[in-house]
C-alpha cells in the first residue's frame, strides 16, 4: 500500500500586482524528511500557509490523498504546521497550550509532550508570552512533535534555540519520525545544520520551485568547474550553465549533468547541498 501524499498543483498566490507563489507544484510523502529551502521571502512560509488553510491561493489546487484540503478539517487534522509566529494567546501557560491542542488533535500525547518539556527544562506553568524567543520555540517545537499529525511542518525551528538545544531538537525529531514514520518538511535557510537528515529536497526562490527530488539525485545532478575564465567559458559552451561567478580573471561555473573531456587547468568538484543551494539562489548580477 502506497503511503499518503500531499499534493499542492499550481499553486498561484498574489498579493495586488506581486506574486509569492508562481506556479509551485510539489509532492510531500508521509514516512519522508523534506528540506523545503529558501532565502527569507522565497515563498516557503507562504507554501506551508496555504497547505494548512491559514492563507488562500490566488489558484490552485492542495490535496491529501486525492481529498481537496480546502476547508477539510478531518483532513487537515492529520496535518500541524509549526509557524514562526505564535498562534496562541499569549497569556495562556504551555500547560494550557498543551490541552488546547489536544482538544484540536486526538492523537496528541501529552505524556510525551511534559516529557519534551523536562528535557528542555520548559516549566509547563510559565506563560507563553513570559518565555524567551527560544523557550518560546521550543514550546511550538514540542506541540508539534506530540500532536501525533501524520505530516510535521517546522518553519525555521531552530529560531532563538541553542547550540544545546538545536541538537536536542534534531535528536528528537529522528527519534520521532523512526517511532510514527510521519511526514516531515522543515522548512529553513540554515541548510548545513538539517543537510543530514532530509531525504527530499525542495529549492524555492522568488516564489518558483528551482529543483525537487531526493538529495542524493539534486546533489549528483550538477557540478562545479573553477579555472581561468577563458578557459572556464570555452568549457560552458553547448552545455547547461545554472549560474557563473567572476572574481578578478578567476571564474566559477554550476552546470547540470556529469563533466566530461575537461581540459587540463580546470578543476572539477561536487557542491555539498548548501554550495548548490546558494548557486541556484545566487545574488543577481553574480552571472
Amino acid at each position: 500500500m502506497s503511503n499518503s501524499v500531499i499534493k499542492a498543483d499550481n499553486i498561484i498566490k498574489k498579493y495586488g500586482r506581486n506574486y509569492a507563489l508562481v506556479g509551485v507544484s510539489v509532492e510531500i510523502e508521509k514516512g519522508r524528511i523534506y528540506g523545503l529551502l529558501g532565502r527569507n521571502g522565497a515563498g516557503k512560509s507562504t507554501l506551508m500557509n496555504i497547505i494548512t488553510n491559514r492563507v488562500f491561493a490566488t489558484s490552485g489546487r492542495c490535496t491529501l490523498d486525492g481529498e481537496d484540503l480546502l476547508e477539510n478539517d478531518k483532513a487537515l487534522n492529520r496535518i500541524y504546521a509549526m509557524s514562526e509566529s505564535v498562534t496562541m494567546p499569549a497569556g495562556l501557560t504551555f500547560k494550557q497550550a498543551v490541552n488546547i491542542t489536544a482538544d484540536f488533535y486526538g492523537g496528541f500525547d501529552k505524556d510525551y509532550a511534559y516529557s519534551l518539556a523536562e528535557k528542555f527544562k520548559l516549566d509547563p506553568k510559565k506563560r507563553l508570552s513570559a518565555l524567551s524567543t527560544g523557550y518560546l520555540t521550543v514550546s511550538k517545537l514540542i506541540l508539534t512533535l506530540a500532536s501525533g499529525a501524520d505530516f510535521l511542518f517546522f518553519d525555521e525551528p531552530v529560531l532563538g534555540l541553542d547550540a544545546n538545544h538545536r541538537d536536542l531538537f534534531y535528536r528528537l525529531l529522528v527519534e520521532r519520525f523512526a517511532e510514527t514514520q510521519c511526514g516531515v518538511v522543515i522548512s529553513t535557510h540554515l541548510i548545513e545544520e538539517c543537510e543530514n537528515l532530509v531525504e527530499d529536497v525542495i529549492i524555492i526562490d522568488k516564489g518558483k520551485v528551482l529543483a525537487a527530488g531526493k538529495t542524493e539525485d539534486i546533489l549528483t545532478d550538477g557540478y562545479s568547474v573553477t579555472g581561468a575564465k577563458s578557459l572556464v567559458c570555452a568549457y560552458c559552451q553547448n552545455k547547461e550553465v545554472l549560474c557563473m561567478k567572476n572574481i578578478g580573471t578567476i571564474s566559477s561555473a554550476y552546470l547540470k549533468g556529469t563533466p566530461e573531456n575537461v581540459p587540463e587547468g580546470l578543476e572539477i568538484s561536487r557542491p555539498d547541498l548548501q554550495q548548490v543551494f546558494i548557486n541556484l539562489t545566487g545574488e543577481e548580477g553574480e552571472q
